[in-house]
């Protein structure tokens, strides 16, 4: 089951409670769940924006996202390498990069950070209290010749 949240309005009562008997502007009539799936798809197209960053997971979480990429109606794995944790009003962010060749990784890192942090507090309202990134490889210029020649050794004619 997906964890949500529910925010509270700047007066800190819970969105829906009023004090003029159900007289209050539209904004806080009702409750605003956010899902923590919605906070990593945003963070996880955030990080795929910036042109350093090749891919984001581990080495496991990259092939059972190829895997799963295969597979109709599998998804296209915009989560991958992404965890959250999200509470009221914050939220925190993890995410498993693999960097292009080349790339300054501490300024990548921070254009990274930068570009969740303003993605996730514009379209969320929550405040992003960490954005922890872990590089976990280089991807070489040539590993995607080395890759689409194993593939073509393995069909048959």
């Amino acid at each position: 089951m997906t964890e949500t949240t529910q925010r509270r309005n700047t007066a800190g009562r819970q969105d829906g409670a009023t004090s003029q008997g159900g007289k209050g502007a539209p904004g806080t009539r009702g409750n605003t769940a956010i899902a923590d799936t919605v906070v990593a798809k945003i963070a996880g197209m955030a990080a795929r924006e910036i042109p350093e960053v090749h891919n984001l997971g581990g080495g496991m979480t990259r092939a059972f996202g190829a895997v799963r990429q295969r597979v109709p109606g599998g998804g296209s794995g915009v989560t991958q390498g992404v965890k959250v944790e999200v509470g009221e009003r914050q939220a925190a962010v993890d995410l498993d990069v693999v960097v292009e060749y080349g790339a300054a990784i501490a300024d990548t890192a921070a254009d990274i950070r930068t570009n969740v942090v303003n993605a996730v507090e514009r379209m969320t309202g929550l405040e992003v209290v960490e954005v922890n990134i872990a590089v976990d490889d280089v991807h070489l210029p040539d590993e995607e010749e080395d890759e689409s020649e194993q593939q073509e050794s393995r069909r048959v004619a």
